[in-house]
C-alpha cells in the first residue's frame, strides 16, 4: 500500500515540475530558483515521506487477526485505557495453553447491544457536578446517568467478550469473596509468583500444587491464584512462554513491616519478616521467585486487568483460570455470594429498566459505555417545547443486577 502511494506521489511532483518548466522559459531570471525548490521538494520531502512508509509498513488485520470478525463498536471501550501490555487478537500459544481472547467467535450476537438500558432517571436529585469516566467533570443538572447492555457469551477465549465479559464477571466473584475474606484475614496483597525454568517441564495440576506449596512456605495463608502462561517483552513486541501466578490472597503477620523497612533493597537475614523468609529460607533452596507488589488501589480492577491477559487450557470447556487456596479455599471459606448492586454515581440509587424514545439511539448506542444523557430533548420543531425522552419500564422487577 506504501509502495503505491509512494510512485502515486513521485508521478504527481513530476506532473507539476514539468509545467513549471514550461512557465519558467518564460520567465528566465526565476528559472534557476525555481529548479531548486523543486529538487528540495522532490528529493528532501519524498525521500521524508518514503522513509516513513519504509519503517511504519505494518499490517494490523494479520497483526491484529481481525480478518473475518464483525467490528462492533463501542464494547471494547467501556475501561479506561491503562493497560501495559497489547491484547491483539492472534495465535498466541504454547504446548495446551493459550493467551485468553486468542479464540474464535462462536456466537454473531457478541458484543452487540441488547437493545436495553439501565438508568436511573432521578433528575430532581441530579443537580450536582461529577467527574465522568475520563475524568472530564459534567454538569448533572437536568441529566440522566444511563448504562447500555450489550450481549457476552462470557467466553475466556472469545475475542469479543473475553475482556468486557468474561473478566468482568470474574473479577466482581473474586472482589466479592476476597472483601469477605479481608474482613477476617486483613489486607489483600497482589504477589507474583514465577516459576523457575526447571520446572518448565511440569503439567498445570503439578505446577499448581507445587506453587501453593512454595507460597505456604514463604508464609502466604491463602486466596486467589490466576495463571499466566506468558509474558510480554516490549522491546521485541511478542509474548513468549513465562509461566507464573498472580496471587491476591493474605499473608501471615501482613506485609506493612517488610513495606516500610529501611533495608528493603538488602535484607537482614533472620529479622523474620516476608522478605527474609522469602529470600534466605525459600529462592535460596527451591529457585521461585516471589514478590509482593504495591498496595491495591482496588482489588477488583487488579483482578480483572490480571484475568485479561491470563492463560487458559486449549480443547478444556469449563477450565477454571481463577483458583482458590489455603484459607480462602471453598472448604474453609463459605461466602454467600451477593453481588456488588449497581447505583447511579450521581445519586447513589439502584439503577432500573429504561426505554428511550428520542432522536439519538444510533448516537448512544455507538458510544459503547455509560453516559449522561438530557432528560429532555428537542423535538424535530425546535419552537416546540421539549419533551421527555426517558422513562422507566418497570421500577422495582427490572433492577439493574450487573454483567455487561
Amino acid at each position: 500500500m506504501h509502495k503505491r502511494c509512494s510512485v502515486q506521489i513521485t508521478v504527481g511532483w513530476l506532473c507539476v515540475f514539468s509545467r513549471g518548466l514550461v512557465v519558467c522559459a518564460f520567465f528566465e531570471g526565476t528559472a534557476l530558483l525555481y529548479i531548486s525548490c523543486m529538487y528540495y521538494l522532490l528529493v528532501v520531502c519524498l525521500d521524508e515521506r518514503t522513509h516513513f512508509a519504509k519503517t511504519k509498513e505494518i499490517d494490523f488485520d494479520k497483526m491484529f487477526g481481525l480478518k473475518g470478525v464483525k467490528s462492533v463498536k463501542g464494547f471494547g471501550e467501556w475501561e479506561d485505557n491503562v493497560d501495559s501490555e497489547p491484547l491483539e487478537n492472534g495465535n498466541i500459544s504454547f504446548g495446551e495453553f493459550a493467551l485468553v481472547g486468542h479464540g474464535k467467535v462462536t456466537n454473531e450476537r457478541c458484543g452487540t447491544f441488547s437493545s436495553k438500558f439501565y438508568g436511573c432517571l432521578n433528575v430532581d436529585l441530579h443537580n450536582k457536578t461529577v467527574f465522568d469516566k475520563n475524568g472530564n467533570m459534567v454538569d448533572c443538572r437536568g441529566k440522566v446517568f444511563i448504562k447500555p447492555v450489550f450481549h457476552s457469551c462470557d467466553k475466556p477465549s472469545c475475542p469479543i467478550c473475553f475482556k468486557m465479559g468474561w473478566a468482568v464477571r470474574e473479577a466482581q466473584s473474586v472482589e466479592v469473596r476476597l472483601f469477605e475474606a479481608s474482613k477476617r484475614f486483613g489486607l489483600v496483597e497482589h504477589i507474583v509468583c514465577s516459576v523457575p525454568s526447571k520446572d518448565y517441564g511440569l503439567d498445570y495440576e503439578a505446577l499448581r500444587k507445587k506453587a501453593v506449596k512454595v507460597l505456604s512456605k514463604r508464609g502466604v495463608a491463602g486466596g486467589c491464584l490466576i495463571f499466566h502462561g506468558f509474558r510480554f517483552d516490549k522491546q521485541k513486541w511478542v509474548w513468549y512462554w513465562s509461566p507464573h501466578f498472580h496471587v491476591l490472597g493474605f499473608i501471615f503477620g501482613g506485609y506493612a513491616r517488610c513495606r516500610n523497612c529501611n533495608r528493603k533493597s538488602n535484607c537482614l537475614k533472620g529479622c523474620g519478616g516476608f522478605d527474609d523468609r522469602n529470600y534466605h529460607e525459600g529462592y535460596l533452596k527451591d529457585g521461585w521467585v516471589v514478590k509482593v507488589l504495591d498496595k491495591r488501589k482496588t482489588v477488583g480492577g487488579t483482578a480483572w486487568y490480571q484475568l485479561n491477559h491470563s492463560s487458559v487450557k486449549i480443547g478444556v470447556k469449563r477450565f477454571h483460570v481463577a483458583t482458590w487456596f489455603g484459607i480462602c479455599s471453598y472448604r474453609k471459606l463459605k461466602v454467600t455470594t451477593e453481588y456488588k448492586k449497581s447505583v447511579c454515581p450521581i445519586c447513589q440509587h439502584d439503577l432500573v429498566k429504561v426505554r428511550y424514545h428520542g432522536r439519538f439511539m444510533d448516537r448512544w448506542v455507538a458510544y459503547g459505555g455509560a453516559f449522561f444523557a438530557d432528560f429532555e430533548e428537542d423535538t424535530v420543531l425546535v419552537t416546540s417545547p421539549k419533551e421527555v425522552v426517558w422513562e422507566v419500564v418497570d421500577s422495582d422487577s427490572h433492577k439493574y443486577r450487573g454483567g455487561y
